[in-house]
């Protein structure tokens, strides 16, 4: 089986799907590997280092494609990129497949066996396969990161002769994968943190990380079975904001993270809480390339609000690209290792799996996923 890594095309992305490592293990597996130039540059993955490892490295890009049995990469790809592929293909990356529809149905007419990444299920099994969750923890650090940068003063408590400096207060909204780094973060850097998630049963988690729990009655909440939040009703949204908004105005740095896969983020700090906030302060909005939790947030930028910066950054695993590129390219391999044919040397597409039907998405000419195949259907 012929495994090609294209360059990413998205300008401004350093990250690649393939790193030494998980080239020299999907060799060894029997796989003949291919790889087009500079896709590894920007984290440092020169051509030759691939190269001493027996992969094949590729100039031209429809004809790297073109003989491609499987592509892994990272972006989804563009609609010239899925001209050059061969019926029968097996391509992986990410896709958000709930709102590029397009998309999906010139992957199933190309006849393009397509598996999105962001919908690998959430089970002790895959996670070693969950780049939702490798991606977000890194995220969580470097938002962290971002706001100490921007903020006019230090996290840590710090005593000297001249006087005591008293620890940031940093509030985090969400306790999932990006919250929780988050949280352990700010921690590490001294800051006083809390935070607030609609699953009550994350509490345990944030003060075993040495934050505390802001706790806010807002009735039924739970969460999926895969383990995300449940999205809340507009009312329930309305009693989160009120509550929180004492904790805003008192705290140092904002962090949201909260983002609901496939629909628009809620906004949760809403301009009055901006203005409530002391001049100096920051916001880091996690969520702004999706629609954004905070009301003022632009995606990709930074902006200062009554004196308040709001942090819009988008993809945040890209700031640290190599650390992002290891564990994206990891979480590709040991999807491609958990199902291959050692005798044949090939990938096996096994839909008995318990995986696979949750992230195949277009195969053998139409699209498979139940869930996509319903909205699109609904669609007409």
């Amino acid at each position: 089986m012929r495994i090609v890594i294209p360059r990413e095309s998205v300008a401004g992305e350093h990250r690649t799907s393939a790193t030494p490592e998980t080239v020299k293990k999907m060799i060894r597996l029997g796989a003949e590997v291919a790889i087009e130039s500079g896709a590894g540059a920007a984290v440092g993955f020169t051509d030759s280092v691939y190269t001493e490892l027996g992969a094949e490295i590729v100039t031209d890009r429809a004809a790297l494609l073109g003989s491609a049995d499987m592509v892994l990469r990272l972006r989804k790809p563009e609609s010239d990129d899925i001209d050059m592929m061969k019926s029968g293909c097996i391509h992986v990356s990410y896709l958000d497949p709930f709102n590029e529809r397009d998309l999906i149905k010139t992957l199933a007419a190309k006849g393009i066996t397509a598996i999105s990444m962001e919908m690998i299920p959430r089970s002790t099994r895959s996670q070693k396969m969950d780049a939702l969750s490798s991606q977000a923890n890194l995220a969580g650090y470097v938002a962290v990161m971002l706001a100490a940068a921007k903020l006019p003063s230090i996290f840590p408590m710090l005593m000297t002769p001249a006087g005591t400096l008293k620890p940031a207060k940093v509030f985090i909204i969400g306790a999932g994968v990006a919250g929780l780094q988050a949280i352990a973060t700010a921690k590490r850097l001294g800051a006083r943190v809390t935070a607030f998630d609609t699953r009550p049963v994350v509490a345990e988690q944030v003060q075993s990380l040495g934050g505390k729990f802001l706790e806010i009655d807002l009735g039924d909440t739970g969460q999926t079975a895969d383990g995300y939040a449940k999205e809340l009703t507009p009312e329930q949204v309305e009693i989160q904001r009120q509550a929180q908004k004492d904790v805003i105005a008192d705290s140092d740095v904002v962090i949201t993270t909260a983002q609901v896969f496939g629909r628009k983020p809620p906004v949760l700090v809403t301009k009055d809480m901006v203005e409530g906030m002391a001049p100096g302060s920051v916001v880091v909005d996690m969520a702004a390339e999706t629609g954004g939790n905070v009301e003022g947030s632009v995606p990709d930028e930074t902006v200062v609000v009554d004196g308040v910066t709001i942090v819009g950054t988008a993809n945040l695993a890209n700031e640290v690209a190599r650390d992002a590129s290891q564990m994206y390219a990891s979480n590709l391999f040991n999807l491609v290792e958990d199902t291959w044919d050692t005798e044949a040397k090939t990938f096996v597409l096994d839909m008995e799996n318990d995986i696979l039907p949750g992230c195949v998405i277009t195969h053998g000419g139409a699209v498979v996923h139940p869930t996509i195949k319903n909205l699109m259907e609904g669609e007409g």
